[in-house]
């Protein structure tokens, strides 16, 4: 008979790591965010008190926290899938403690416990630009979008010389911090490139952000592809609300172009630059950070 765990009938409190809680050489201070697949928590390193942000493997619809913290599969059916998941999360962090740049969560540590798998970043200060756009915190200037975006673009230049996509790029996954400088965040989707034939590609997709060729199974992913998601991030900078789909745009591209919807309102170097970024075809927008950096230099 197959064991069937209903969330409902546990405590909510067991969702997350509780305020004091002890794991490896850290203790947990409060819980920061959640979503499907993990929790993150602001925590301090005993040794030196230092504040280190803890991502937790946690996928809800997958498993649950028992009384004692152990993170289990739901179901004899569920047992698989968290499994992978876990060995691909594990990767991940072993892939980002490799990856240095300012311009990156850096990752300093990462463990097994408590049957899943932990991820430690350094914890920065700064609002997601998810909530800086809702809450309208910041004016969406010329040199708003100038300095977040091209701080932004230095950090993924770095991993793509590494031969990596990120493909999960959107306002929710961007830190921005004073002086507007941008921290990519959350690299749960991140592949390398170009992807073999024999390894099948996630379907991470965020409507409005991930570009046309992120749909489909079979198309050629790269550089190209992230560099949609920051275009898309950059107009919804300007429109202060998720652009259209990628495949509602292919049935029928109803999206003013930004050079149009824009042009009394910011340089027409920069609508341009976005414009080029949110091309649908793969083939007409800049193939590297470096040419839609120059873009936003104004060349």
């Amino acid at each position: 008979m197959t064991e069937y765990y209903d969330p409902d009938t546990y405590p909510k409190e067991w969702n997350y790591l509780q305020t004091g809680t002890i794991i490896d050489q850290y203790m947990i201070e409060r819980e920061l965010a959640h979503g499907g697949f993990s929790s993150v928590y602001l925590a301090r390193q005993l040794s030196d008190q230092t504040q280190v942000a803890i991502k937790e493997y946690l996928p809800r619809k997958l498993a649950h926290r028992t009384w004692n913290n152990l993170v289990v599969a739901n179901n004899e059916e569920s047992q698989s899938f968290f499994m992978r998941g876990r060995a691909l999360f594990f990767e991940e962090a072993k892939v980002l403690s490799t990856l240095k740049h300012p311009n990156i969560v850096e990752v300093t540590n990462f463990f097994k416990a408590n049957d899943t798998v932990y991820m430690v970043m350094t914890y920065d200060y700064g609002v997601t630009m998810d909530k800086i756009l809702s809450t309208k915190m910041l004016p969406v200037t010329e040199q708003f979008l100038v300095s977040v975006f091209s701080s932004l673009l230095a950090g993924l230049a770095h991993i793509h010389q590494h031969k990596l996509i990120h493909l999960d790029i959107k306002p929710s996954n961007v830190l921005v911090r004073p002086g507007n400088d941008a921290l990519l965040l959350d690299f749960g989707a991140i592949q390398s490139y170009p992807i073999s034939h024999t390894s099948k590609q996630s379907k991470v997709l965020t409507k409005g952000f991930s570009p046309i060729e992120q749909h489909d199974l079979n198309a050629q992913l790269g550089p190209w592809t992230d560099l949609y998601a920051v275009g898309a991030s950059m107009r919804a900078c300007l429109d202060c609300k998720t652009p259209i789909a990628s495949p509602d745009r292919a049935k029928l591209d109803t999206l003013v172009p930004a050079a149009k919807a824009f042009k009394r309102k910011f340089p027409e170097y920069l609508l341009n630059a976005i414009d080029w970024a949110m091309a649908l075809q793969p083939q007409q927008r800049p193939q590297s950070v470096e040419q839609l950096q120059r873009a936003l230099e104004g060349n």
